[in-house]
């Protein structure tokens, strides 16, 4: 069975010409680029965010630009724009490639130019690089997400704090690298105490008895997809708990699935070897997605 990505979407050939916003200047996707001297580049000194865009508007736009800002000050990152003048940039790229909906963005913003190839910020002079890039974007899983366990953590704030989004992946591409190795599509990370934390790139939820379970959120990526499934869950009576859990938990779990901006809720239909439930989307995935559709369908 080939693997899938939580993030594999339909091919559109519009995507060849979309046009990309830098540092003010729009380009054609095969002029974009960034100097090898970006700090972004060199050292994954940057942080970023996913959008969607459904029926004309860019869903959360408010959570997202909190969380970007709030990035910035904690890596004492001048982004050189203010919350108003990046929207404009974002409504500008959009209006570029004519999208109205079923798109997809990432906005990143790096320290920018570096004059020596070193790591100090000091040698990011020239200001910080900004980038919007745009696809045409409709999530395409045939099936639902096979999961491998991996011995790589998201771990604790005082070495890579697993909450700040930033372009230093390592750690979850090597555990994605980890699981395909295993057979499985995307990998399984569990926190410092062994505990089921996330994936390489969604946060996780099982279904037990009619209740949904998802990690503690200290080790995890608090995403905004994901806490809008909590808020979901609890103003429609569905049972919902953030806590500890482990993998015989997750085993014997009656549905599993992730959440994340590009795919919203996707199912998982296995676990090492593990069929969870009977290997379908269940109910109250179901239910769900169908809640998180009418919060964001204007």
């Amino acid at each position: 069975m080939d693997n899938v990505t939580t993030h594999q979407a339909e091919e559109d050939a519009r995507n060849e010409r979309v046009r990309i916003w830098i540092n003010g200047t729009l380009k054609p996707r095969a002029e974009a680029m960034v100097s090898v001297f970006d700090s972004g580049f060199m050292l994954g000194d940057g942080i970023w965010e996913g959008l969607r865009l459904y029926e004309g508007r860019w869903t959360f736009l408010d959570e997202h630009l909190d969380r970007l800002f709030e990035a910035a000050l904690a890596i004492d990152l001048d982004i050189g724009m203010s919350r108003a003048e990046l929207t404009e940039a974002l409504f500008e790229t959009q209006r570029a490639n004519g999208m109205h909906t079923d798109a997809h963005c990432r906005l990143m913003v790096t320290r920018g130019v570096k004059s020596r190839p070193f790591q100090h910020p000091a040698l990011s002079r020239q200001g910080p690089t900004v980038v919007i890039l745009m696809e045409h974007s409709r999530p395409s899983i045939p099936r639902p997400i096979r999961l491998a366990t991996v011995p790589h953590q998201r771990g604790l704030p005082m070495t890579q704090d697993p909450k700040l989004n930033s372009h230093s992946k390592l750690n979850c591409i090597l555990a994605c690298i980890a699981a395909e190795k295993a057979g499985a599509d995307e990998a399984l990370m569990l926190d410092v105490h062994g505990f089921v934390n996330t994936t390489n790139a969604c946060n996780f939820f099982i279904v037990r008895k009619g209740e949904v379970w998802t990690s503690t959120g200290d080790y995890c990526m608090n995403g905004i997809t994901r806490q809008k499934v909590i808020d979901l869950c609890r103003a429609n009576d569905i049972p919902v708990h953030e806590r500890n859990y482990s993998l015989v938990d997750t085993y014997g779990a009656d549905e599993a699935f992730l959440t994340g901006t590009f795919g919203a809720q996707t199912p998982v239909g296995e676990i090492d070897g593990r069929v969870i439930g009977g290997g379908e989307m269940g109910p109250v995935t179901k239910r769900l997605r169908a809640l998180y559709k009418e919060l964001v369908t204007p």
